[in-house]
């Protein structure tokens, strides 16, 4: 049987992304996206929490997300999740859950996504499939961030 593994996200730009190259040269941009979720507690309130998720984006992709977004940017992402390990300084195993975008959206004119709506909306797709991608064959030890 086989399996599935993708994410479909929509919410606020965290902080500017970070772009970077590889030692191979291949670009890689990271953002932090925050996604809103609003729920009745038992107390009958609503609420509203806030679940933030690390993206990191390839190649051309990487190249226009660093480009077009920016703080506050309301953007849809679609991709997959991908935990990486490494062994850190003190000797112990840490991870880390990102998730490898491979569609983002850019919503609305600018921080906050207001103004421009829906037919502002540019969509950018990294070119390279999920399996053959340049995160399939990059060292973890190579990436420019922890």
């Amino acid at each position: 049987m086989a399996g599935l593994n993708k994410v479909m996200l929509i919410g606020n730009v965290g902080k500017d992304p970070e772009m970077r190259y590889t030692a191979n040269g291949s670009a890689v941009t990271t953002f932090s996206l925050a996604v809103n979720r609003n729920f009745t507690g038992a107390d009958g309130e609503r609420r509203e929490e806030t679940d933030w998720f690390d993206v990191v984006t390839w190649t051309k992709l990487a190249e226009l997300c660093s480009q077009f977004l920016q703080k506050g940017r309301q953007a849809y992402v679609e991709g997959r999740l991908q935990t990486r390990s490494w062994e850190g300084q003190d000797g112990q195993k840490h991870y880390k859950t990102e998730v490898v975008a491979q569609t983002v959206l850019f919503l609305g004119s600018g921080p906050g996504g207001r103004g421009g709506g829906a037919a502002r909306m540019e969509a950018y797709e990294d070119a390279a499939p999920a399996a053959s991608g340049p995160a399939s064959h990059v060292d973890p030890d190579d990436l420019p961030f922890e």
